[in-house]
């Protein structure tokens, strides 16, 4: 018998379908998840050409190492590059491939998903965003939770 409610089987059921199609989409434009998701956040932000490092990991929510190996594959490939920004942060910089090769990939996938938002009721794109705001924000107190049981476990 399955433990959680119907909604939440649907939801992750369309989370993970959301997931894959994204994987899907970055496969397609022959590109691995991860390079992709580095690619799009770095595109995405200021002039679309430099990112501070500590961001694309924000964004993206991937792991420092596979951002990390990730980033060795794009710089192997001349697609991008670490510069020192100041102390010890870095920002992840597109060469001239690189943008190009955003311009050909990440640019796709932002017109598909503008199109979709687009294709809705502006009130239904509100809706949308602040539903999922406030299940992320209701998910991380949760998951605060979580690690204060955790803690308890743990006591003498």
């Amino acid at each position: 018998m399955p433990h959680g409610s119907k909604a939440l089987r649907r939801f992750n059921h369309l989370f993970n379908e959301t997931t894959e199609a994204y994987h899907d989409a970055s496969v397609r434009l022959g590109l691995s998840h991860s390079m992709m998701q580095i690619l799009y956040t770095v595109y995405d932000y200021g002039d679309g050409r430099r990112c501070p490092l500590r961001e694309v990991c924000v964004q993206t929510g991937i792991s420092k190492q596979t951002i990390n190996s990730a980033l060795r594959k794009l710089e192997g490939e001349g697609i991008a590059r670490l510069e020192q920004a100041g102390g010890k942060r870095k920002d992840v910089c597109l060469t001239e491939k690189g943008l190009a090769l955003a311009r050909r990939t990440v640019a796709r996938i932002m017109e598909v998903e503008d199109g979709v938002f687009a294709s809705w009721r502006p009130e239904d794109v509100e809706t949308y965003l602040t539903l999922t705001q406030r299940y992320l924000t209701a998910f991380r107190e949760g998951i605060q939770s979580l690690e204060t049981e955790r803690e308890r476990q743990n006591e003498p």
